[in-house]
């Protein structure tokens, strides 16, 4: 087994995450990290190591310390990178691409790394698969599914910590903008056009 094979064999036993943020998650973000690297001039072995790191401490949504997730699990990667094969310099990259790479933490990182895992973190939440882990976290956190008076936030700001459709407005449609590599960005505004065409069905059925 090489590194790579020990390290999702690691990452995979000590995750128990919901499953918008299981280690499916992970390895969905993984696919998402190598079509990307090689798009994108970078040391694909550094983005990948990120990559499988980025979610080992991941506190539910409805918990106060959420925020505290990316930081949390930046810190923890530096002690099982040690195990591998990984210089302190790249260490160092690895786990400030993990720190920053969060939505929540409003930091655009400041390596092609940290770029292309925060790209590949988002594709994740668009799309098809960006829908199903928006209503999984939903169901768990028992959260209505929309605003019965506005469902599409016309009149009002997104609240997302109240409803659920708010979520597209507050957040998962603005990513598309947000995305730091070329590539990241095209694949980006192919997988929102999944959510508009979603949202448009949803107004269909219930206006």
């Amino acid at each position: 087994m090489d590194d790579i094979d020990s390290q999702k064999a690691e990452v995979k036993f000590m995750m128990d995450n919901d499953p918008a943020h299981d280690f499916e998650h992970v390895m969905r973000v993984y696919k998402n990290a190598r079509k990307l690297c090689k798009k994108e001039k970078v040391n694909e072995k550094l983005v990948l190591g990120a990559v499988l790191l980025h979610d080992i401490v991941s506190y539910p949504k409805s918990d106060e310390r959420s925020k505290l997730s990316s930081l949390e699990s930046s810190e923890k990667s530096k002690e099982i990178l040690k195990k591998y094969n990984f210089s302190k310099d790249d260490i160092l990259i690895i786990s400030d691409a993990i720190r920053d790479h969060s939505f929540s933490q409003g930091k655009i990182p400041e390596t092609i790394e940290g770029k292309i895992l925060q790209d590949s973190d988002r594709l994740d939440a668009l799309g098809a698969i960006g829908i199903a882990r928006v209503f999984a976290t939903c169901g768990l956190l028992r959260r209505p599914f929309y605003n019965t008076d506005d469902p599409f936030c016309e009149k009002r700001l997104p609240d997302d910590e109240t409803w659920t459709v708010d979520h597209f407005f507050q957040k998962l449609l603005k990513l598309e903008y947000l995305m730091n590599t070329k590539s990241g960005k095209l694949e980006a505004k192919m997988r929102t056009i999944v959510l508009r065409e979603f949202l448009n069905h949803l107004k269909q059925e219930l206006l």
